[in-house]
């Protein structure tokens, strides 16, 4: 249709919650997601599929579909690995549900009218009751988890079973989909083939279809620009990459991921729209590090066996069983979780070929004739980290593609105490750790986030922050409180700072707390997927 009542841009955790409960207010929504539909038993399952699915864009090179289900920037300074699909980042992630630690929301650069507001609270519990975080009550059977149990003692911590949003057994979600168990295969972070992963696809998505959502794939939005009636979206459609087309809302709520939302108000402002000039600055990585313990005594099963089993091993468990959280009561900073993560098997052919540079060839050579699961390989260790960084990047437009200018990224202490804790825990299984053994590809030494988050942070008014409490843009040619009517951004880039944990929660817990806000500035009413609630709790 040429209008609808609301347009969301992009079907992550803050698209999908606003797609589900605007079709609920009785909305007419159209949501725009650049990438493709990808149902469950069809995503990638060996390494030729995961190559094509593999999109690679820098400076001087770009590679790979358009809705490939990866997206790697490769940044001057940092890179940037996102998901992109219909339930955007939910399809590929961990799944690892944490809630940051209160300290974070308490202090600038958080505008004041969140710390204490209790449809904060209301926001992470609409968050739970439809993503169901839930613990493997079997953890301490797997080896990965044994193996960070073991090698915790270096820390003087024990580890727990992380919140994972994956049903352990076989249930009928929210939305109405039947979901089987977890058949822990481990292929998580490359898209749950067996359906027991609690997406936004699978929930908020199927919610929103089912309210009479409309939603297109393969639409990219280029910028948005203000109408006397609304708002006009300007959008290139898949087999049309060199036509624009325009649809138009009286709401845009911008959903399209940490980069893909700045870079549509970046392109937007060059086109006049006036915004504040905190405008893709404040930039984290979420003090994010995946690295890898290799050569562990004992053997950790770390690497998947997808669905169905490519190879008889142990149980390998959920991409994500055990967390061991590092809290320091003094400095929230400082403070960080480490969490052992599995390898999906796509992946499994290349992690000899990966190894094989920095005196790793003997190892590596074994696994090649072996196979990764019966080699060294099958005593690998992963690890994913999350910390706080100084979220001093800014995202910016170079050669009309967005990027990432932060200088001295590499040299934040965040950095050191991490590797010096990720030293400790594999030393203590025998192991030598490898931060990166990509290191002198096309990936260079430059740190790597799979978290991004900023660009668009949330502020007091428009000289500290892009957006307010309720996550509208803010207007600062009508004051520094002034907004755009009917403009949101509700994704990673609202976050003006690191969070510590995993963001899908915080994520989704902000955006049901914006919807709350909109309804009732709107006058509207929504149930609660589940039960009868209006808008405000």
């Amino acid at each position: 249709r040429p209008r609808y009542d609301i347009v969301v841009v992009g079907s992550g955790y803050g698209g999908g919650v606003a797609a589900s409960r605007l079709t609920r207010c009785g909305q007419r929504v159209c949501l725009l997601e650049r990438g493709k539909e990808v149902q469950t038993g069809d995503f990638p399952d060996r390494f030729p599929d995961m190559r094509r699915e593999l999109r690679i864009s820098g400076r001087s090179l770009s590679t790979g579909a358009a809705d490939a289900l990866f997206h790697l920037n490769i940044g001057r300074h940092i890179h940037v690995l996102t998901g992109c699909g219909l339930g955007g980042g939910s399809l590929v992630n961990a799944a690892v549900a944490l809630r940051p630690d209160a300290r974070v929301f308490s202090a600038p650069p958080w505008p004041s009218a969140l710390a204490g507001d209790p449809l904060l609270e209301e926001g992470f519990r609409r968050a739970a009751h439809m993503l169901r975080p839930a613990r493997y009550k079997g953890a301490k059977y797997l080896r990965k988890y044994q193996a960070l149990d073991k090698a915790s003692a270096a820390l003087q911590a024990r580890p727990h079973a992380a919140p994972v949003t994956v049903s352990f057994s076989d249930t009928v979600n929210l939305a109405g989909v039947e979901q089987p168990a977890c058949t822990l295969c481990g292929d998580c972070c490359s898209g749950c083939n067996v359906g027991a992963k609690n997406t936004v696809y699978l929930t908020y998505l199927y919610d929103a279809a089912a309210h009479g959502a409309q939603m297109f794939t393969g639409t990219t939005v280029d910028h948005i620009e203000r109408i006397k009636d609304g708002w006009r979206i300007s959008y290139r459609a898949r087999n049309d990459a060199e036509i624009s087309f325009t649809v138009e809302a009286p709401i845009v709520i911008l959903a399209a991921g940490t980069l893909g939302s700045t870079e549509i108000l970046l392109r937007s402002q060059a086109r006049g729209l006036a915004l504040s000039n905190r405008i893709g600055h404040g930039f984290s990585a979420n003090g994010d590090i995946i690295a890898f313990g290799y050569g562990a005594k004992e053997k950790v099963n770390a690497i998947g066996v997808g669905h169905p089993a490519k190879v008889e091993v142990d149980t390998v468990g959920a991409c994500v069983t055990g967390q061991l959280k590092l809290a320091d009561a003094e400095s929230l900073e400082r403070e960080m979780y480490l969490l052992e993560g599995v390898m999906p098997s796509p992946l499994a052919p290349l992690l000899p070929v990966a190894f094989l540079p920095g005196g790793r060839l003997l190892g590596a050579t074994q696994s090649l004739l072996k196979g990764v699961y019966n080699g060294p390989f099958a005593n690998l260790q992963g690890f994913f980290v999350v910390s706080h960084d100084e979220a001093k990047g800014r995202v910016v437009l170079d050669q009309h593609r967005v990027d990432v200018d932060w200088v001295d990224v590499a040299d934040q202490d965040v950095y050191t105490r991490v590797d010096a804790v990720l030293e400790k825990i594999v030393s203590e299984n025998g192991g030598r750790y490898i931060k990166n053994p990509l290191a002198g590809t096309v990936m260079g030494n430059q740190p790597v986030t799979a978290h991004p988050l900023g660009g668009c942070g949330k502020g007091e008014d428009a000289n500290n922050g892009v957006i307010n409490h309720k996550c509208q843009v803010f207007d600062p040619s009508s004051g520094p409180d002034g907004v755009h009517n009917g403009l949101y951004v509700c994704d990673g880039a609202m976050m003006p700072r690191s969070l510590g944990v995993n963001p899908l929660l915080t994520i989704t817990a902000l955006a049901e707390r914006a919807m709350i806000y909109l309804a009732r500035d709107q006058n509207w009413a929504f149930s609660d997927v589940g039960q009868s609630m209006r808008s405000s709790p």
